[in-house]
């Protein structure tokens, strides 16, 4: 058994030994395009990613560390527990992943597991549903950078939200039946119950130290969530400029009959979102087949998604394969929601035609930057008040039902 175990690990990594060198000839070969694709990942994630997701990370884990999910985690209790099976802890990451997007729910969800605050299968049911892109990418990025069809928001944003939820209620049944060990965090608490009070300035300087891990903490998330979108950005440009992708697609293509460039469109999509999105869109078939197409991609959120999302993940026990699965069946789950949503309300009437999609810009400024970052900043101060005052009116409303009944 061991042997078999060993010589799958040795495969994998032969394999991924292999694809490395492949890319440092590419890189060789072509280092005008390597760097430029580079320059532009780098691009993307200064000006777009960074201020917008560096918020998210910081006043999310400054609200775990300091225990205010959990508090108002309990409160919300009457509504994740029934539903998802999780406890109420579980709607702070699917709130904010709703919001913000990629990769800040898997983040959050492997921040909880590893504080302990939920248990392993609890976070394996919450992984699932707690992974989704944000509306400023789908209806900015994508319905008018990309489309140019603003009319056509739900047919992009309700099929990925419907299907993630649809998830989380199919999920809330795996392992239901078993209970997981007690936590390290039950252990402690037992262990340092006798401790002695501490002194008044170690208060200060706990709080101090919480936000400066905080701080560092969501750097090098940041920074790691840079280092994959800059190799993926490599990757996708250094394979379709080559002579393997041309000759394997076009072979693909005549065994199928599907033309070789909605071939070329899925894969970048398969591997990296935006490239994806964006080629998919100029793609000369139906509107409603590109809709469909770039709402699987989206939920499925590609290798580079799935890669910045597996790393917070390997750092705890949550199950990876779950997760991944969990996000192919969300593509599938969003591709028949878009066609069924089209059936019921838009097959009908005419779709618009999508026009020449705006230029998107690509100069951005300090100021550019600074309103991204101060924008950022305030929609994750409001979403955190609003869990907070959520929580609250949850559990008012609970306690005055239970009062009823009594």
């Amino acid at each position: 058994m061991k042997n078999s175990k060993f010589k799958k690990s040795n495969l994998y990594n032969n394999i991924f030994l292999v694809l490395i060198i492949v890319l440092i000839i590419s890189i060789i070969k072509d280092p005008t395009l390597a760097i430029n694709s580079a320059k532009e990942g780098i691009y993307n994630w200064f000006n777009i990613l960074f201020p917008s997701l560096f918020p998210f990370f910081v006043f999310s884990d400054l609200l775990v560390s300091l225990g205010f999910v959990e508090m108002f985690g309990s409160l919300l209790q009457p509504i994740m527990k029934p539903i998802f099976n999780v406890p109420g802890e579980g709607a702070f990451p699917f709130t904010i992943s709703i919001i913000s997007g990629y990769p800040v729910g898997a983040k959050l969800t492997s921040s909880l597991r590893q504080k302990n605050i939920i248990t392993r299968n609890e976070a394996n049911r919450l992984i699932t549903f707690s992974s989704t892109s944000g509306p400023l990418f789908m209806l900015g990025a994508v319905l008018v950078g990309m489309l140019n069809i603003p009319k056509l928001s739900l047919l992009i944003v309700l099929p990925h939200y419907l299907a993630i939820i649809s998830i989380g209620i199919f999920f809330r049944f795996y392992n239901s039946g078993k209970n997981d060990p007690i936590s390290k965090k039950e252990i402690s608490y037992f262990q340092n119950n006798n401790k002695t009070d501490e002194k008044p300035n170690e208060g200060y300087k706990s709080l101090g130290l919480i936000i400066t891990n905080s701080i560092k903490d969501s750097m090098n998330s940041i920074i790691t969530v840079g280092g994959f979108v800059i190799i993926y950005s490599v990757i996708i440009e250094l394979f379709l400029a080559s002579k393997v992708s041309s000759l394997m697609m076009l072979n693909i293509s005549n065994r199928i009959n599907i033309d070789s460039s909605v071939l070329e469109a899925i894969f970048a999509g398969f591997i990296e979102l935006s490239t994806g999105c964006k080629k998919i869109s100029t793609l000369d078939i139906n509107l409603i087949n590109r809709i469909i197409l770039i709402n699987f991609v989206i939920a499925w959120g590609g290798l580079s998604v799935l890669s910045q999302s597996l790393s917070f993940i390997s750092q705890t026990d949550i199950n990876s394969k779950l997760y991944i699965f969990s996000k192919f069946l969300h593509g599938i789950l969003s591709s028949i929601y878009t066609y069924l949503l089209y059936i019921i309300k838009y097959k009908g009437t005419t779709l618009p035609v999508s026009a020449t999609p705006h230029i998107l810009k690509k100069a951005y400024s300090f100021n550019d930057w600074i309103s991204n970052f101060l924008g950022s900043t305030k929609l994750a101060f409001i979403i955190c008040v609003y869990f907070i005052i959520l929580s609250i009116l949850v559990h008012l409303l609970y306690d005055r039902k239970k009062k009823r009944l009594n």
